[in-house]
């Protein structure tokens, strides 16, 4: 991966301490003396990419130190090296007119050990005018320092500290300020292979020298004390340049020695591609950038037909010094002569731009001679070493089976950490830790300040700052990182986690301690809660709920004390007096009184010992907290309002009795299968709020463009009569045309039937409008479709962005940047792979629009398969907020060069592998259909084998093919399987896709999608589907799993919920609405699924205008459908449930391959079977139902019908 050196943008770059720099001596003069800075330590509290530390004393006003943006305070300091009398500080920024008057406030401060400071210059506003030069001078009685700092709180010009130059001057008769003379007669002997013995003679000071520092190739390479000889190591090969510079105790520095010049060898070096990076414009098939430095000439990478000019980059990670490039092809005789046209560009370390090397040209491969291989000799020190082809006559596109790099790293400093250790030893819960780290620098130059990061359990528990190292140096650091629960942590320590430092090896910069630290349990009592049962578990409103609650003392004595448990819901306290519990027990204490269930639910706290009675060894764990839903359905935080029932002036489009389906039918594509259309001038639709709101969904139809792709038009928005806004729809993601009815066969191409007609669009207020707002869509003279299609609005009181979360570190420090339109996945991906290495604890996204163009995985080291596959692990990423942290992509998957892990996947979302919780944040895809037009897909919001412990809270994913997909199958990579275990997805907002809503596939177990809202899904809205692509068919069934008090509206092409095979799995307590063409919930063994078995349970559900007709309009289904189309259908129960308005029939068992046996209808009621009959067997079905307190009114066909031929028993009523 590239190094993060290069100034992205005006990017936050967090360094912790800051980094050592040593600028060149250029003095100025003030009337007390000469400036002091030049040439000394330099250190601040942040700095952005591209502006760092060694800007301040460089004495150049045109470069500048910037700190982190949106972080005050910061601070820059200088090192003067002994304390100095100074009386005047002079700052500036860049001169030039560009530079806006600013005004920044600050102070001065002065220490004596670079800990303590005392304020030499009170804050105060400084303003730097163009006109004045942007220069501000700070005058004071003179102060005796080491240690200068000024201390920024607030800057006017930009949210950042920003200085050019920062000049310190000595007061009269101050400090020495006399240089030592330059060293003399520098020298140097070879005394044994790989070392360099260098001698020069002494310098002279007025003071007296205290040491000299040693530079190799214009690099700090080392110091010394008061001696006069150095003795460096260098490969036999390296050519060095070196001189020395004498130092006095006052931090004066001398000009440079003489300089000597080691001339090296001339070997050449090795191949230095071997197992880098290496990254490519293109590549066809599975000729991948990875197969050309893979050791392998059986293997190649070939570029993109067509597409020249074609690049293919090593990036070596740091400077090396280059002498040729060796490609080669496979020497195979079938493998004909073939000339390419090849440039060599290179790229130092620190730079943003590539050089040419070498000039393009044209290079013959021949198997019969020289090996099909070609050598390129050059002379060049660079970090990245690029292959440019624009011919070549035997394929299509650049062709290489091996990139080589020869050459020798170049010196580079190499931070390694060498112990880990932690006082005490042997820690309780109540001790406070303190980890130990030292730092080594092994490398071949000196380093400059940085960082080390100390990770406890994968989490970040402390950012240290270390010294500047000479070679070989180290350096010991302390965290006291406090107290911690009882348990077993890995300890790691990272240093240079930012990469901020280049260095020989990047992949060394990590050590783990050999034993774990284990904090022991103090002695005593612990309580904690650990669950809390409601009963009923979803109650209607009004309802009595009573509780219990578990009750664990996880300590080492008894609790003694009677205490208090207290559960809080909804405004009503419940407590209850709780008996001593012994160490280790667990008590369910049933809670006293209840609690009157009210619409919508409630949060449900409960705490142990709640009026502190006893003394615990913990008392920060007592409370858990956990949701609790009222009635049907999502208990989601708008309110829907359907167009029919406002006031309008247009046309009221109400579909026809069979709720046709596919032919530009709108009303049934709507809300309740009515809608109302805007047609002229001054029509409007208009909605009274019932609840407060700052936020609005539009769900609407527009025009197509003629030749498709969708067009974008304004509605005016008027708020209480006044104008208040336009929103803009668009119909970029609507209008699929066709009749076919594969997954797959629809066309963006216009055609005279089409569906999918609506989309939605979603605008923040610029304020809260309370109850009684009226909320008015017209189409005024400026808002110019051809028609508009009002089908419903959501009103949201949306909550203010959330802060940051102690312990979580934004993407904005790796390089993101909200608003801009530029790619912000590098960052992104930096990030995330940084929580899941345990260099930060958790990765934090900002309110803002933040593009991403590449899904966020893992990189698969051994390049197993065409795709990469490996998803992200051990991750947390938390956002502001579903309507303030926002993802999006503008690229179509199918359109988007490189990063895309896998063809259905997409370029968005996350790939997720086990162990990872996001919460509040938004996707919005671009998928604009799936599979038509080219095989072209939607991509998936997050997909990946997901593992155990993952949990998706509160996210929004829209235009996107699917929006979760679980599960991979085994043969993908075997060595990766691990199917969805105990996975939790709740607050989830899916809209609009072309696929499934949630599918839990290859053998998910044990997982539940609770309170979520899906609408306008393509394929099933939740799903498990016990497909055979797993491990061990005979154990890898899916299981267990629970769709419960979710809201599914308008599935255009497929059902509601649908369960395909397994055991165990529930739908409880939802709300289905408006099917297009399947049933609101479906049980089915099409799809070729493991068997059911066990107890499938259908309970408390409400569907609304379900069922339709699909498969070239032939095939009918009912609101509840039961389809054993290869495999029997067992134990199946349906209960509690209300059928409404259905399209066809009430209940159908379907004709199929397999039986029904034994099915349990209990306590349902079917009212309004428009087309059908209240329960329908076909006359193919085969199996037997009991009913029981079944009520069946206004049925078309019948209450129960079974068609001629149908084996199917259906007994009680």
């Amino acid at each position: 991966m590239r190094k993060l050196h290069r100034p992205l943008r005006l990017v936050a770059t967090m360094v912790a301490t800051g980094l050592l720099a040593v600028g060149p001596v250029v003095p100025a003069s003030a009337a007390g003396g000469p400036n002091l800075s030049p040439g000394k330590a330099t250190q601040v509290s942040s700095s952005m990419a591209g502006h760092a530390v060694s800007a301040l004393n460089d004495s150049d006003q045109a470069t500048y130190w910037e700190s982190a943006n949106n972080s005050f305070p910061q601070w820059a300091r200088i090192d003067l090296g002994a304390a100095t009398s100074v009386d005047q500080i002079v700052l500036k920024v860049p001169a030039p007119a560009v530079w806006q008057t600013r005004t920044q406030t600050l102070s001065v401060q002065g220490s004596a050990d670079g800990f303590s400071y005392s304020t030499v210059v009170a804050s105060a506003d400084y303003t730097f005018n163009p006109a004045t030069g942007n220069t501000v001078k700070i005058d004071f009685g003179a102060a005796t320092h080491r240690y200068w700092r000024v201390n920024i709180t607030a800057n006017t010009g930009w949210p950042a500290a920003q200085i050019s130059e920062f000049e310190i001057y000595g007061a009269a008769g101050g400090g020495d300020t006399e240089k030592p003379s330059a060293p003399g007669n520098l020298a140097f002997t070879q005394p044994a292979t790989g070392q360099i013995r260098l001698t020069w003679t002494a310098s002279t000071d007025n003071v007296g020298v205290t040491g000299y520092d040693v530079y190799a190739d214009n690099q700090l390479r080392g110091s010394v004390g008061n001696v006069l000889t150095y003795t460096d190591s260098q490969p036999a090969s390296a050519t060095v340049t070196y001189f020395v510079r004498a130092k006095d105790a006052a931090g004066n520095q001398s000009a440079g020695s003489n300089s000597v010049t080691r001339t090296g060898t001339g070997d050449p070096g090795s191949n230095l591609a071997i197992g880098k990076e290496i990254v490519e414009s293109g590549h066809v098939h599975t000729f991948v950038a990875a197969n050309a430095n893979d050791n392998s000439l059986a293997t190649y990478w070939e570029a993109n037909s067509g597409a020249y000019p074609n690049t293919l980059t090593v990036k070596l990670g740091a400077n090396a010094r280059v002498s040729s490039v060796v490609v080669k092809l496979n020497p195979d005789p079938s493998w004909g002569t073939r000339t390419q046209n090849i440039q060599v560009l290179g790229r130092e370390q620190g730079a943003t731009a590539y050089q040419s090397l070498v000039p393009a040209a044209g290079y013959t491969f021949n198997p019969a001679s020289g090996g099909n291989s070609v050598r390129i000799d050059l002379s060049a020190t660079v970090a990245d070493v690029q292959l440019k082809f624009t011919a070549n006559s035997g394929a299509p596109g650049g062709q290489v089976a091996e990139f080589q790099v020869i050459g020798v790293p170049a010196p580079n400093p190499d931070l390694t950490v060498t112990n880990l250790s932690w006082t005490p030893a042997s820690p309780i819960e109540t001790s406070a830790i303190t980890l130990s780290a030292t730092v080594k620098n092994a490398g071949t130059a000196a380093s400059g300040a940085d960082s080390v990061n100390l990770n406890l359990g994968g989490t970040l528990v402390g950012t240290v700052a270390i010294p500047a190292l000479p070679v070989n140096g180290t350096a010991t650091v302390t965290h006291n990182i406090g107290t911690r629960p009882a348990g077993t942590y890995p300890v790691s320590a990272r240093v240079d986690a930012d990469n901020t430092v280049f260095e020989q090896n990047e992949d060394n910069n990590t050590l783990t301690a050999t034993s774990p630290l284990v904090v022991a349990e103090a002695p005593g009592p612990d309580l904690q809660v650990l669950s809390i049962s409601s009963n009923p578990p979803n109650p209607a409103v009004g309802a009595a709920v009573t509780f219990s609650v578990a009750v664990k003392n996880r300590g080492t004595a008894a609790s003694g004390a009677s205490t208090v448990t207290r559960l809080v819901v909804g405004g009503t306290t419940l407590n209850t007096a709780t008996p001593s519990i012994a160490a280790g027990a667990t008590a369910n204490v049933a809670v006293s009184g209840s609690w009157t269930a009210t619409s919508g639910g409630a949060t449900i706290t409960a705490t142990a010992d709640a009026t502190n009675v006893v003394t615990e060894t913990n008392e920060t764990n007592n409370a858990f907290l956990q949701a609790i839903v009222v009635g049907r359905g999502a208990a989601v935080p708008w309110v829907e309002y359907e167009a029919e029932a406002a006031r309008y002036q247009g046309t009221l489009l109400e579909a026809d009795p069979l709720r046709t389906f596919g032919h530009t039918n709108f009303a049934t594509e709507s809300s309740g299968r009515k809608s109302v259309r805007l047609n002229s001038t001054g029509q409007f639709v208009e909605f009274t709020s019932t609840n407060p709101s700052n936020s609005i969904v539009v769900r609407n139809s527009i025009p197509d463009a003629p030749s498709g792709g969708g067009i974008e038009a304004t509605i005016s928005l008027y708020i209480n009569d006044a104008f208040a806004r336009k929103l803009t729809l668009s119909s970029r993601h609507s209008w699929l045309y066709g009749n076919a009815d594969g997954p797959e066969a629809l066309t963006n191409t216009p055609q005279a039937d089409a569906r999918r007609l609506f989309d939605e669009s979603h605008a923040l207020l610029t304020q809260s409008y309370p109850t009684g707002t009226k909320f008015r869509l017209q189409r005024d003279a400026t808002d110019t479709a051809s028609f508009y299609i009002i089908d419903l609005i959501d009103l949201e009181q949306v909550a203010a962005p959330a802060s940051q979360p102690a312990g979580c570190t934004s993407i904005t420090t790796y390089g993101a940047v909200p608003d801009d339109g530029i790619d912000d996945t590098a960052a992104i991906q930096r990030a995330v792979t940084d929580d899941q290495n345990g260099v930060i604890g958790c990765v934090w996204i900002p309110a803002g629009q933040w593009r991403q163009e590449k899904k966020i995985l893992t990189d698969d080291p051994l390049n197993r398969g065409q795709y990469n596959q490996v998803g992200i692990s051990d991750v947390t990423i938390r956002g502001a907020g579903m309507w303030h942290s926002q993802l999006y992509t503008l690229t179509e998957p199918h359109l988007a060069v490189g990063g895309i892990n896998h063809p259905h996947e997409g370029n968005f979302g996350f790939d997720i592998d086990d162990n990872t919780q996001i919460s509040d944040i938004a996707i919005f895809g671009s998928g604009r259909i799936r599979g038509g037009d080219g095989n072209a897909e939607g991509g998936v919001g997050l997909n990946g084998r997901f593992g155990e412990n993952t949990k998706i809270t509160n996210v929004w994913i829209e235009h996107a093919n699917v929006g979760v997909w679980v599960g991979r199958d085994y043969d993908n990579i075997p060595a990766l399987w691990g199917p969805g275990d105990g996975l939790e997805f709740s607050g989830m907002r899916i809209r609009n896709t072309y696929a499934d809503g949630i599918n839990f596939t290859n053998g998910t177990r044990n997982s539940r999608v609770f309170n979520s809202s899906f609408r306008t899904t393509g394929d099933d809205s939740l799903a498990v589907w016990a497909n055979r692509y797993v491990k061990d068919p005979a154990v890898d069934i899916a299981h267990d799993n629970h769709f419960v008090n979710n809201t599914i509206q308008l599935p255009w092409r497929a059902t509601g919920i649908a369960i395909y095979g397994g055991y165990g799995n529930t739908i409880e307590n939802n709300l289905v609405y408006d099917t297009m063409n399947y049933p609101g919930i479906m049980l089915a063994t099409d799809h070729d699924p493991l068997p059911f078995s066990g107890r499938t349970l259908i309970a408390n559900n409400a569907i609304h205008r379900g069922g339709g007709v699909f498969w070239n309009e032939d095939q009918e289904f009912g609101a509840i459908t039961l389809f054993a189309a290869s495999r029997d259908i067992t134990g199946v129960t349906i209960r509690d449930t209300d059928i409404h308005d259905s399209t066809y029939d009430g209940i159908q068992f379907k004709t199929g391959g397999g039986t029904m046996p034994d099915v349990v209808i209990t306590n349902v009621r079917i009212d309004k079977s428009n087309n059908g009959a209240g329960i329908l067997a076909m006359s193919g079905a085969r199996g037997s139902a009991t009913l029981t307190n079944v009520t069946i009114t206004n049925s078309a066909t019948g209450d129960i019908v079974k068609q001629p031929g149908s084996s199917f028993v259906i007994t009680g009523g």
